[in-house]
């Protein structure tokens, strides 16, 4: 045997050692979990009660947050931290596939500096409508939305809480496959938007299912369909936008999601110890009455799966953000 071959031995036997032993000393101190967000959103509530849950297996679980740049201050935090596993980031379908496409200048590389490993959620939006727009249009279905807004293109105004928000691409998506125009009118939040479309001011919007259900309950928005394939369990009579209108909406899916990610490099055993204390604390009732409050529906997967979903997501994003114009300095 060659000197070298000895020495590429004794290098792999190390590093089956090393692996290892760094999975066993792991936590050496409390894991910070980074919310790139303000405290109090949908993607906070869900880190807090997760960090609950894996305290028993994992030790410590801070949740940090980290807010600005739609989200992008928070994941770059966690892209250029220690590769040891205690930090890690709850990203989002912002940070890791919208927003590459939207910012012309990154602080991060959303798929070389992260080692993701599962989704977490995904939260359907809705197509909603102004009720008195829809009875003034008799408009009760998808397809009668869809005959006013090509009758009429241009004469209608969409609601979203920001350039490049889901609601946003999610309109544009829509305008793409029905062949139809409306003007995008972007606020300074989902808040403004809701009440934008209460008020009348717009006559449309694609909101979250969960902020939009009391609305749909008592009566004052009209919904027409949700943005995803499959149903809500919170309100299973909702139906997808691609079963009420197949002919123009075939395949329609755009969601809001978030996962858990740690910075690349981190070794595989630290990867997998997360990953099974995360499939435990997504078992937990405080983090299944998150899911219900939100009307979401928790995705567990692998490291592998979810590293293809994001590329996927990522590519879909691109061409939705290149066709509609969106930008953000």
């Amino acid at each position: 045997m060659t000197t070298l071959s000895r020495r590429h031995l004794l290098l792999a036997a190390a590093a089956a050692v090393v692996q290892p032993a760094s999975a066993q000393a792991f936590p050496a101190r409390p894991i910070r979990l980074v919310v790139p967000y303000p405290p109090g959103g949908p993607l906070d509530l869900a880190a807090r009660a997760l960090a609950d849950a894996m305290r028993e297996p994992l030790g410590s679980v801070i949740v940090e947050n980290r807010s600005g740049a739609g989200g992008n201050v928070g994941a770059d935090h966690v892209a250029k931290s220690a590769a040891d596993g205690h930090t890690l980031l709850i990203g989002a379908v912002a940070t890791h596939a919208i927003n590459p496409s939207l910012y012309p200048r990154m602080p991060y590389d959303a798929e070389r500096d992260f080692a993701p490993i599962s989704l977490i959620a995904v939260v359907p939006n809705v197509l909603v409508l102004n009720e008195a727009f829809a009875q003034r249009e008799a408009i009760r279905s998808v397809d009668d939305f869809i005959a006013v807004l090509r009758r009429r293109p241009g004469a209608f105004q969409f609601a979203s809480g920001g350039n490049g928000s889901a609601g946003h691409l999610a309109g544009e998506l829509f305008k793409q496959q029905t062949q139809t125009f409306a003007v995008h009118i972007p606020y300074r939040g989902a808040g403004p938007a809701q009440l934008a479309l209460m008020s009348g001011e717009v006559q449309f919007m694609f909101d979250n299912l969960a902020s939009a259900a009391p609305r749909i309950r008592d009566g004052r928005i009209l919904p027409l369909g949700l943005t995803t394939l499959s149903r809500a369990p919170a309100m299973p009579d909702l139906v997808p936008l691609a079963e009420r209108s197949p002919r123009d909406l075939k395949g329609f899916d755009i969601s809001t999601w978030y996962g858990l990610l740690a910075p690349a490099g981190t070794p595989r055993p630290i990867v997998d110890r997360i990953h099974a204390a995360l499939l435990s604390a997504m078992k937990s009732e405080r983090f299944e009455q998150t899911m219900r409050t939100q009307a979401a529906a928790a995705t567990p997967n692998t490291p592998e799966v979810f590293t293809q979903f994001i590329r996927s997501e990522a590519a879909k994003y691109k061409e939705l953000v290149a066709r509609s114009g969106a930008t953000v300095d």
